[in-house]
């Protein structure tokens, strides 16, 4: 017979070994809790979000990566018009509409 083994059913005191709930900088060696990601659409006006994980095919990809929108980028949203937004990446401000903005998932970052 075998038996399920469930995440839940860890002993009580242990610590996974890849901690889903931190998110780590070692070049900081700071470690940050972080949230469930969230499309970029529902970013509020003033807010700064981490990119964590660009969701499209390769063109959009491409496209995202040649903006500098790539994984791990920190982004703060300046505008919000309709369903697009403008984004601002250090001193560079990008357009972005609403389907591309869904397909990039974000967390919020701690001001």
């Amino acid at each position: 017979m075998s038996q399920a083994i469930l995440l839940h059913d860890r002993p009580q005191g242990r610590t996974p070994f890849f901690a889903a709930d931190a998110m780590c900088d070692p070049v900081a060696q700071t470690c940050t809790a972080s949230t469930k990601p969230f499309p970029l659409t529902m970013a509020t006006e003033g807010e700064r979000v981490r990119i964590q994980s660009l969701q499209g095919g390769k063109g959009l990809m491409l496209r995202l990566t040649e903006l500098g929108l790539n994984q791990g980028a920190e982004l703060r949203v300046v505008q919000r018009q309709g369903g697009g937004l403008v984004v601002a990446r250090g001193e560079t401000r990008i357009a972005l509409g609403g389907g591309m903005a869904t397909k990039i998932l974000v967390t919020a970052v701690a001001s």
